[in-house]
C-alpha cells in the first residue's frame, strides 16, 4: 500500500482556535500546524495572542492570522469571522476552546458571575458556531471540536456554572451534529480531566496538590495539553468521518475510577 502523506486528511484546512492564547489552545495551535492545518488564533489577549504565534511560526515558519476576540460578544465574533474568512478563506474545523473556571457554591453565587462564565463557556461556543458554521455549510463540510470537560457529567462543586456550562457543552455539540449533520458538519466533544493549563496551575503550586492529584488517575500522571490536543486533531480529521454527536473523554482513566476510591477490607 502506498504510504499516504495526509493521513489524516487536514492538509491546508483553515482550523480556527478560541482560547489559543494559551494552554490547550496553543497546544491545538501548534498540533494542527504541525501536520499541515493552517490555524487561525482568537484569543482576547492580544499579549497572549502574540506569544502562542511566535511558537506558531518558529515551527513552521508562517505567522498564524491572529484575531483578538471576546468570544461572548457576538459582533467581535462576527467581526473575527469575516476577518479570517477575508485573509485564508472560509472554516473547515472549529475549535470552541476558551472558557473560565471561578469558584462559588450555589447558595450565595452572585448573578452576574453566573452568567459571566456562561457567557463564554457556553454562549461563545454557541456563537462561534453560528459564525464559523455559516461558513463550512457553504461549503458542504466541516468539523467542530468542543472542549467541555469531565466537570460535564461530574458535578464540580464550589465552582459555581462551571460544570453547567460544560453540560451545555455537551448537549450544544450534540444538537449541532443532529442538526448540521445533513449539510456535511460533524461536531464532537473532548472532555479533559485533570490537565494542568494555566487555568490549573495555582492548584499545582500548593505543596502536595500533584502528588495527591496524580495517585487518584490511574495513567499516574496529571494530563498535559497535548493530550487533549491529540484528541481534538482525531476528531476533527478524515479518520472520524463517521464520528458525530460523540464525547470522547481524555482523562487517564480518573473518570471511571470511582469505585477504587472507596475502601475495600480484603480487596486492597
Amino acid at each position: 500500500m502506498a504510504q499516504n502523506q495526509d493521513w489524516l486528511g487536514l492538509g491546508g484546512k483553515i482550523c480556527v482556535i478560541t482560547g489559543a492564547g494559551g494552554g490547550i489552545g496553543t497546544a491545538m495551535a501548534l498540533g494542527f500546524a504541525a501536520i499541515g492545518a493552517k490555524p487561525v488564533l482568537l484569543d482576547r489577549s492580544a499579549d497572549l495572542l502574540a506569544v502562542t504565534a511566535d511558537e506558531v511560526a518558529r515551527l513552521t515558519g508562517q505567522r498564524p492570522p491572529v484575531f483578538v476576540c471576546d468570544v461572548a460578544e457576538q459582533t467581535e465574533v462576527a467581526a473575527a469571522a469575516a476577518g479570517s474568512v477575508a485573509t485564508v478563506g472560509p472554516c473547515d474545523i472549529l475549535i470552541n476552546n476558551a472558557g473560565l473556571l471561578r469558584s462559588g457554591g450555589l447558595a450565595d453565587l452572585d448573578l452576574a458571575a453566573w452568567n459571566a462564565l456562561l457567557a463564554v463557556n457556553l454562549t461563545g461556543y454557541f456563537l462561534c458556531a453560528q459564525a464559523f458554521g455559516a461558513q463550512m455549510r457553504g461549503k458542504g463540510a466541516g468539523a467542530l471540536v468542543h472542549v467541555a470537560s469531565i466537570a460535564a457529567s461530574h458535578p464540580q462543586a464550589l465552582s459555581g456554572a462551571y460544570s453547567v456550562s460544560k453540560a451545555g457543552v455537551v448537549m450544544l455539540s450534540r444538537q449541532l451534529a443532529a442538526e448540521w449533520g445533513p449539510h456535511g458538519i460533524r461536531s464532537n466533544v473532548v472532555s479533559p480531566g485533570l490537565v494542568e493549563t494555566p487555568m490549573s496551575a495555582p492548584f499545582y503550586a500548593v505543596p502536595g496538590v500533584r502528588e495527591r492529584r496524580s495517585a487518584a488517575v490511574p495513567a499516574g500522571r496529571i494530563g498535559a495539553p497535548v493530550d487533549i490536543a491529540d484528541a481534538a486533531i482525531f476528531l476533527a480529521s478524515a479518520r472520524a468521518a463517521y464520528v458525530t454527536g460523540e464525547e470522547i473523554g481524555v482523562n487517564g482513566g480518573f473518570a471511571g475510577a470511582l469505585m477504587g476510591l472507596i475502601p475495600r477490607p480484603g480487596y486492597e
